[in-house]
């Protein structure tokens, strides 16, 4: 049996890597079960698997007492002390019941609670893999499509992207390779549930420190970014090493870096802007790509007057106002928009 128990127990600490002793503990409760529902037993008991024999041992416990009440759970401080003088009120007293053919009925019997405490403790070791990977970026293949939901192998686990975390318009092909963004991961019946996303900004973030070495290395640093998945992404970076251009690497030779983060987004514009302390700089950098002629600050309700050149007023605005809302949400300023001649206008 100790082969046999044992050589079982190596081989699923070291492909599914749950703890031998854990896979003990769960025999051990399910042996319980097994001979309380076999053996119509309904005194406490122990079971004690030899580590070094793979032998199983069944023991009665029995509470030692002045007045016996329950000899299921008790037993009377004159009979311990006929088993063992050292014995005193309230001690355990074990004594073994192990039935000859225990080991044949108890094996059959806990087999299914064995299997289901194993998938437990396997799922356990799932969960907690994926729980610490949390705001992290994974790759995989995508299983099959459900009522607009995309189920997505990860390998140990189905990940599940919900309609409102997809990108609008981007299609999913079955058993196509897909980046997506870990939300969040949740402990269900059936095991760890890990919901990713394609519109969270985490993921463009965690798509520039994979395609940027010094932005996984902390030479550049990430900012802000403000998103409209599917369309236009802000981003700003900084670096506090003066012979570093942060945009530019980010941007990469011949735009290769950025260009390999739109393709992923499905062709997403991506505006890259230096990040600067002074609002004003700040806010200006932020409308990109559109030229800013003067920012004036109000720090009383953190709002800025942005004034641009007239043939330049709809850039900055942007298709139904979406270049200067990504800039406000980026800055976190509310930010007016005027023309030069709207400007003037308003001060004679």
């Amino acid at each position: 049996m100790k082969n046999e128990l044992f050589d079982a127990l190596d081989q699923l600490e070291k492909e599914k890597g749950i703890s031998k002793e854990t896979l003990i503990d769960a025999i051990e409760a399910a042996l319980i079960t097994a001979y309380k529902k076999n053996f119509g037993s309904a005194q406490n008991v122990k079971i004690i698997i030899d580590r070094e024999h793979g032998g199983v041992k069944v023991f009665s416990r029995k509470e030692v007492v002045e007045n016996m009440e329950n000899d299921l759970f008790e037993i009377s401080l004159e009979e311990a002390k006929k088993i063992d003088p050292n014995y005193e009120v309230s001690d355990i007293v074990e004594k073994e019941v192990t039935p000859k053919n225990f080991g044949r009925i108890a094996a059959q019997t806990a087999k299914q609670v064995v299997v289901q405490r194993i998938r437990e403790a396997e799922r356990s070791v799932i969960y907690q893999e994926f729980v610490n990977r949390e705001s992290e970026i994974v790759t995989g293949i995508v299983q099959r499509i459900s009522k607009g939901i995309v189920y997505i192998n990860l390998g140990r686990v189905e990940a599940v992207l919900l309609p409102n975390e997809q990108i609008e318009g981007e299609t999913y092909k079955q058993s196509s390779r897909i980046k997506t963004y870990i939300v969040e991961v949740k402990k269900t019946t059936k095991g760890p549930q890990v919901v990713v996303s394609r519109t969270h900004p985490g993921l463009v973030k965690r798509l520039f420190e994979l395609e940027v070495p010094e932005i996984h290395d902390g030479v550049v640093e990430i900012k802000g970014i403000s998103r409209e998945a599917g369309s236009r992404t802000k981003i700003a970076v900084y670096s506090s090493d003066l012979n570093i251009d942060p945009v530019g690497a980010c941007v990469g030779q011949r735009g290769a870096r950025v260009q390999n983060i739109v393709d992923e987004l499905r062709g997403e514009k991506i505006d890259i802007i230096k990040w600067d302390e002074d609002p004003s700089k700040l806010i200006s950098n932020s409308l990109s790509p559109s030229k800013v002629l003067k920012v004036e600050i109000d720090d009383n309700d953190k709002s800025a007057l942005v004034v641009v050149p007239d043939y330049q007023l709809s850039l900055a605005i942007g298709k139904e106002g979406q270049n200067a809302r990504l800039a406000a949400k980026l800055t976190g300023w509310k930010i007016d928009i005027k023309s030069e001649s709207q400007y003037q206008a308003s001060i004679e």
